[in-house]
């Protein structure tokens, strides 16, 4: 399974939302290799899309009373969730297949994560690395990736870079499959390529077709499925907390005034809040009443 799309779409948030998912929610392992951040900096983001707070402000601990609890609260889930990470750097094809050979045998995982596949090796020398085309170098990791798939039968979902020739493209510029760099075998070894495309990163707040508003929106673009259909699916992309959710009407606690609100939030099961009807309210009167803070959970995507 390939996940393309430009630097700054949210490719690693993507996948770090589907780990999290895959751990927290179905007790399933994940093994993620991370060949472009360290595993300090995985671990500070699934913190900051968990709880909820921007990465910003846990960097500096500048945490109110209230956000001290939401974080001591949220991540309880975090601490037995079974994610493994590799932050080797320059990560060979060949030590790729013994680690997840190795993972696979002690800890039964059940999905790989490859971020990203174009900062993988296929030669074992800095020196022999020099030798070949690069582009057949991405065909034999494609190849070889596809392999280890089959043989442990465990989904990888690898991540991949885009060419520039998106950005140089007129138009919407959402990604096609000849937009994967470096190599064709990636498209054809694959048997789901998606895209992320966020269409207010290129200025296109209102959708063209239909006048939807775009602001905060990421679309998954299925565009090769071997055993399915092709399509889209619409999130929200929360910039600040680096996740994406499913679309919904509920607001973020943190962005209702009222400390009381915040403090209720975080105990879901001792109070509750629920919305009123406006109708027949003045401009005066109008409030936002009470709701249930105790599923805001359940719209993990």
């Amino acid at each position: 399974i390939i996940i393309a799309a430009r630097p700054g779409m949210g490719k690693t948030a993507f996948v770090l939302s589907m780990a999290r998912n895959t751990a927290v929610d179905h007790n399933m392992g994940v093994a993620v290799f991370s060949l472009e951040m360290s595993c300090v900096q995985l671990v500070k983001r699934l913190i900051a899309s968990e709880a909820r707070l921007s990465g910003e402000k846990l960097r500096k601990g500048n945490l109110k009373d209230y956000e001290f609890q939401q974080l001591h609260t949220r991540i309880k889930k975090l601490t037995t969730a079974p994610i493994y990470i590799d932050d080797t750097p320059g990560l060979s094809i060949f030590d790729f297949r013994a680690k997840c050979r190795r993972l696979k045998s002690q800890y039964d995982i059940d999905l790989i994560i490859i971020d990203y596949l174009q900062l993988m090796s296929a030669k074992t020398s800095e020196s022999a690395k020099s030798n070949g085309n690069r582009e057949q170098e991405i065909s034999t990791i494609s190849r070889s990736i596809k392999e280890i798939a089959k043989e442990l039968n465990v989904p990888i979902i690898a991540l991949a870079q885009l060419s520039r020739s998106v950005e140089q493209r007129g138009g919407d510029k959402r990604p096609i499959l000849s937009d994967l760099r470096e190599s064709g075998a990636i498209e054809q070894d694959a048997d789901i390529v998606s895209f992320i495309y966020r269409p207010d990163y290129y200025g296109f707040t209102t959708d063209g077709d239909t006048g939807e508003d775009n602001t905060g929106i990421g679309e998954i673009i299925v565009a090769k499925h071997r055993n399915g259909a092709q399509g889209k699916v619409r999130l929200r992309f929360i910039d600040q907390y680096a996740r994406f959710d499913n679309l919904n009407e509920i607001p973020d606690f943190e962005q209702i005034q009222g400390e009381d609100l915040k403090s209720k939030a975080l105990n879901p099961e001792n109070s509750t809040y629920t919305l009123k009807s406006k109708m027949n309210q003045t401009d005066e009167s109008k409030d936002l009443g009470d709701f249930d803070t105790g599923d805001m959970d359940q719209n993990d995507f």
